[in-house]
């Protein structure tokens, strides 16, 4: 495999915590801003042997100071006008990359 692919790949991964504490894997896909606001949109990345549903997750990014360091936390969203604009914004700018079902 080509190293500079590999290492490449690897600076897309997005490690977060689930509700449970477990550690869960995503693929960076983009960052989205809307409203003076941040948004990135991960794809979970499965496990071999199990379905790929496809499904992305919005979350809003959060900046968090404490302790003279800057911090970024991902929220997840409430309000479903929000998650429609993003994912409309992000299904536009990946129209030619992705096959989206509605």
């Amino acid at each position: 495999m080509d190293e500079n692919y590999e290492s490449e790949d690897l600076n897309n991964i997005v490690v977060l915590n689930d509700e449970d504490g477990n550690e869960v894997q995503f693929e960076f896909l983009d960052l989205i801003e809307l409203d003076d606001e941040e948004y990135v949109v991960l794809l979970p990345i499965t496990k071999e042997g199990e379905e790929e549903e496809g499904e992305v997750v919005i979350l809003k990014i959060e900046d968090i100071e404490g302790d003279n360091v800057e911090e970024e936390s991902y929220v997840s969203i409430e309000d479903e006008e929000i998650l429609n604009k993003v994912f409309e914004i992000f299904k536009e700018k990946f129209k030619d990359d992705f096959d989206f079902v509605d």
